[in-house]
């Protein structure tokens, strides 16, 4: 859970601590979200408000045209070296804290236009040359702008090679919205039954692989970096999201548009600012500072209360009941246990909150959605109560938002009216769910380590979003689903979402949004629940610690078939004291737990090793492969090479070949030798790596379709066209399942497949 920032939550644990117990007896008896929003509103006093201003402060997003000069001088840095992709980031961070018509911003874009011509994105590259001469670019400097100009036209008319794929995938027949992306398949329903509540089954079979559902966000909010402002000589060439990904419509570029006011929003293009600004930047840029210091969640909880305004809350809360019956609803109107099918927009129960019906991708969906006020523990709620609260406070510092100006027809648009709380107090509600509801946008990026012919990639975060449809899947730790998300414009040249549909909005599109795609990863039979994962995956986390982190975070003791799998075959183990992953260093027989230590299965060898030596030994390889992937992004390969034989050396003598820390450890020397150009040594230790990723995360998993992926194209770079080609159909299989049939990696074993052929027939 994105918490606000932990001085804040020491501050607020400590006002909590210091009431009289009368007080917190009182907030612990209340329950109505709006009771505990005005309670909260009114303990807020001068202490608290100074102490979340200086905190806020900490976050500053003002314009500092010091640091926009320093950006740039680390711009050019990169630049010498031919790291482009570096210098044009940091020329956008300079760009993003240069004050509007300055010289120092018509440098950042002058520079910055230098970097996106030698990238080829001559279109980019114009726009900046005028955005440098819009701010006043030095006169006796223009030249080498014009010629830069000159050279890009050029370039231009030079006939293109589309990448659009020449077909766009057909997502199923679905019952879709028109103002929506949201639709969920034929042979897909939403059910609601008293013991699951809302959910959503497969009424007929599904083949894995088929689209079951897709869903818009209904909001979203680009996370972070988890640093304050600090000097920029010390960030090196780490870019977070908030440096890559547009803060809009999460679109990966090189060329961002800055807000005018702050320093830390930017954006892809012109329209994407224009249309934050109409949608919510105009009342969060003043606080923007706040906005970091509240978390995420706080932020993303605000924004839906912006979205949905004033009337849509009231029309959605005008037949709801109390809220206090929201987590002990009775369905004493279900005659019997059995899943009722709702359609959408369907009557609702009476006093139900309307948690028994479908409403779609509306503000409806989203209210609908369980706070759980009453499993939150007094402490938390406390906190959200308070921080909201204070959040309010400071919001009106400045006129309020249009959609919740009750009072704008009387002229009085510019006032807080006291009924306008209720904006602080949706925004409660939202934080609240947010908690159990929150869903994370991912992505995979390529790291860009210079050199490197096959390099590594991995599954980040880019943002937190809201999804009404998504959100009523139930959990399993062993999903029968995967998703994938879509962002932005797709004719974006940078755009790394590598899992997506090729769903595609032109450039003229004023729509910008994130959809998940969620297709069936096993086949699904008629009547068998479509489960998703919330995060604790079997293949990732103990059984034991998955039902304390389900518990903790949602309010539930899981007891999915995987967990009851694992109880099962975990009480097994113990009474076989099987240790996986481990081997006895003398016979490489498994090692047993006994207690402290752990012994080897075979009597007659008599091993034995404390606990104790054992996490040592992991701590010691996991520092050595650190220290090899530290020292190969400095292209010290002989030397990262020597650690990474050491650390191998080490672990074979105690790992078995399928625990974690083996497959990453063949992973880098797979990467390493594939960067000195010795493909058939890469493939050999990549292989090694596979056989830890699939014992780790199962035959049909997308870790195990990437690896797959990247064996084929050491194959491919070492011309063997045999081994390649057979490895082509797995991995094609795997990441169809999981991404679609056109994501980029998909695109590219298509292109090797169809070179491979043409070889194997020209030499026939």
């Amino acid at each position: 859970m994105d918490l606000p920032c932990p001085e804040w939550v020491r501050h607020v644990e400590q006002k909590w601590t210091e009431m009289r117990s009368e007080g917190t007896e009182l907030f612990c008896l209340l329950t109505d979200i709006d009771v505990i929003f005005n309670h909260g509103l009114s303990l807020i006093g001068p202490e608290d408000l100074n102490t979340f201003s200086r905190i806020s402060e900490k976050y500053s997003v003002k314009k500092s045209p010091e640091r926009a000069s320093e950006f740039r001088q680390q711009g050019n840095l990169s630049f010498k070296v031919k790291d482009y992709t570096a210098a044009a980031l940091y020329y956008s961070k300079g760009v993003c804290n240069a004050d509007k018509n300055t010289e120092e911003l018509s440098l950042c874009y002058a520079n910055r236009s230098a970097a996106l011509f030698y990238h080829g994105l001559y279109r980019e590259c114009l726009k900046d040359i005028q955005r440098s001469l819009e701010a006043g670019y030095p006169s006796h400097l223009q030249d080498k702008l014009r010629t830069r100009q000159a050279a890009c036209l050029n370039q231009l008319r030079k006939p293109e090679k589309s990448n659009m794929p020449t077909t766009i995938h057909q997502t199923p027949l679905c019952q879709k919205s028109r103002i929506s992306t949201t639709c969920i398949s034929h042979g897909v329903s939403v059910y609601f039954s008293p013991e699951k509540g809302r959910h959503i089954l497969a009424t007929e079979n599904k083949p894995a692989g088929e689209v079951v559902l897709e869903d818009e966000a209904f909001c979203y909010v680009l996370i972070p970096s988890n640093k304050l402002n600090t000097d920029t000589k010390n960030e090196g060439n780490n870019f977070d999201t908030e440096n890559r990904h547009c803060h809009h419509c999460l679109s990966q570029s090189l060329s961002f548009v800055p807000c005018p006011n702050c320093s830390y929003t930017r954006y892809c293009r012109e329209s994407c600012r224009k249309d934050a600004w109409e949608r919510w930047h105009q009342w969060e840029c003043p606080i923007g500072a706040d906005l970091l210091a509240i978390g995420v969640l706080g932020h993303l909880a605000l924004r839906v209360a912006l979205k949905a305004g004033q009337n849509e809350v009231q029309r959605v809360k005008k037949n709801s009941s109390d809220l206090s019956q929201e987590d002990r609803v009775t369905c004493s109107s279900y005659k019997s246990d059995l899943p009722v099918q709702l359609s959408l927009g369907g009557h609702c129960r009476e006093g139900s909150d309307h948690i028994d019906c479908y409403h779609g991708n509306s503000y409806m969906g989203i209210y609908s959605l369980l706070p759980h006020v009453a499993r939150h523990s007094p402490g938390s709620r406390f906190l959200l109560a308070i921080t909201m609260a204070m959040f309010y406070r400071r919001l009106q510092g400045g006129p309020p938002p249009d959609m919740w100006a009750s009072c704008k027809a009387e002229g009085f648009s510019e006032i807080w009216q006291p009924k306008m709380s209720m904006l602080g107090a949706t925004a409660l509600r939202h934080m609240m769910q947010l908690r159990c509801n929150a869903q994370a946008v991912t992505a995979v990026r390529v790291k860009e380590e210079s050199g490197m012919a096959v390099q590594s990639s991995s599954e980040i975060r880019i943002a937190t979003a809201i999804f009404p449809v998504l959100s009523l899947l139930n959990h399993s730790c062993s999903p029968n689903t995967s998703i994938s998300f879509t962002g932005g414009f797709q004719t974006d040249p940078l755009s790394q979402f590598g899992c997506s549909e090729g769903h595609i909005d032109h450039p003229g599109s004023t729509h910008c949004g994130v959809t998940v795609t969620v297709r069936a990863s096993k086949d699904l039979a008629a009547g068998q629940e479509i489960l998703h994962c919330y995060g604790p995956h079997c293949s990732r986390m103990e059984v034991k610690e998955r039902q304390r982190h389900m518990l903790e975070q949602y309010f539930f003791h899981c007891n999915c078939q995987a967990c009851q799998t694992d109880l099962l075959e975990g009480s097994q183990n113990a009474k076989e004291n099987a240790t996986p992953g481990l081997k006895c260093v003398k016979c490489e027989k498994p090692l047993q737990s006994r207690m402290d230590r752990y012994m080897c299965s075979m009597l007659s060898c008599g091993h034995q090793i404390t606990s104790a030596d054992v996490q040592n030994i992991l701590q010691g390889l996991q520092c050595l492969l650190d220290e090899a992937l530290h020292i190969m992004e400095r292209d010290r390969l002989d030397k990262a090479l020597q650690i990474l034989k050491s650390a191998y050396s080490q672990a074979n003598s105690i790992l078995t070949e399928t625990h974690p820390l083996q497959g990453e450890l063949a992973d880098a020397t797979a990467r390493a030798y594939a960067t000195t150009g010795e493909w058939s040594l890469a493939a050999s230790h990549l292989k090694r790596s596979i056989v830890a990723v699939q014992a780790q995360f199962g035959e049909d998993s997308i870790e195990l379709g990437r690896q797959l992926f990247k064996l084929a194209q050491l194959h491919f770079n070492a011309k063997d066209c045999g081994a390649a080609l057979s490895v082509i159909p797995r991995a094609n299989k795997l990441l169809s399942l999981h991404c679609g049939p056109h994501c980029e990696e998909l695109q590219e074993l298509h292109e090797m497949e169809r070179c491979l052929q043409g070889l194997l027939r020209n030499n026939d």
